[in-house]
């Protein structure tokens, strides 16, 4: 069974991408069919499997306004991860889906014929709220993946993200829910880190992620190389975080490793 799953967070630098590929990584390595879809006009998601944004001739933009999304997804054969690209061009997405009919349903719609390729699709949202965040949280089938930066601003920014969530639930898909939140760039030698923590947990009861993400120099330096982390190196704390956190939801997705 395919499982479809919405990275989303509207404010940024809270490690949203980071936390799409190296999930996507590292669910390939634990031989999971993958399918990573870069919906964030910046295409960092892009960038980070090795793909140069610039050269990119479709991807996501055509998906949207075209309504199809196989002829655009690549295969990295190194990482075993495919990837639905984004190129600078989906930034004209937003305005130019505003005239068109089900213009919330188009990712989704896109993806149907890619379903039973996969056995996840992880969906990267731009850091807004606009109408390419809300053609991601229609297209979640199986819920939304809220990355939170262990800092305070991060707090401020949940509520707004909840309203909305909210009101694509009464909208648009009632069914949409919060798979679980990950909590991101965690330094333990702060007191304010451990603080969010415990109001994160306050506020999802039962919904975050008990492996949480530390900051660190590995994790920020693999992206200018074009790697997850499990490739850049493996044996960082960052990686063995993001490890953590894969086994975690495989195992209450139900889904059993084999490779260990």
């Amino acid at each position: 069974m395919t499982r479809i799953y919405t990275l989303v967070n509207q404010k940024g630098g809270v490690g949203k991408t980071t936390t799409a590929i190296n999930l996507g990584a590292y669910l390939a390595q634990f031989d999971q069919r993958v399918l990573v879809v870069d919906l964030d006009p910046q295409a960092n998601a892009t960038s980070c499997v090795g793909v140069d944004k610039a050269t990119v001739t479709g991807g996501t933009y055509e998906a949207l306004l075209g309504g199809a999304a196989l002829p655009f997804v690549l295969l990295n054969e190194r990482l075993k991860l495919s990837l639905l690209p984004s190129s600078p061009s989906l930034a004209g997405a937003e305005v130019e889906l505003v005239e068109e009919l089900a213009r919330e349903t188009r990712l989704k719609k896109a993806l149907e014929p890619l379903i039973d390729r996969y056995d996840y699709i992880l969906i990267d949202c731009p850091p807004s709220l606009g109408l390419l965040t809300i053609n991601g949280l229609v297209a979640a089938r199986d819920g939304v993946l809220v990355p939170v930066q262990c800092e305070y601003l991060a707090l401020e920014g949940l509520g707004q993200l909840t309203q909305t969530i909210q009101r694509v639930r009464s909208a648009l898909f009632p069914e949409l829910k919060v798979r679980g939140v990950i909590l991101t760039m965690f330094d333990p030698r702060t007191n304010l880190a451990t603080d969010v923590v415990k109001e994160v947990n306050r506020h999802f009861p039962g919904q975050v992620f008990k492996s949480i993400v530390p900051r660190s120099v590995r994790l920020a330096e693999a992206p200018s190389y074009g790697l997850p982390i499990s490739v850049y190196a493996p044996s960082s704390v960052g990686a063995q975080a993001y490890e953590a956190l894969t086994k975690e939801l495989l195992k209450g997705d139900g889904v059993r490793i084999h490779n260990q």
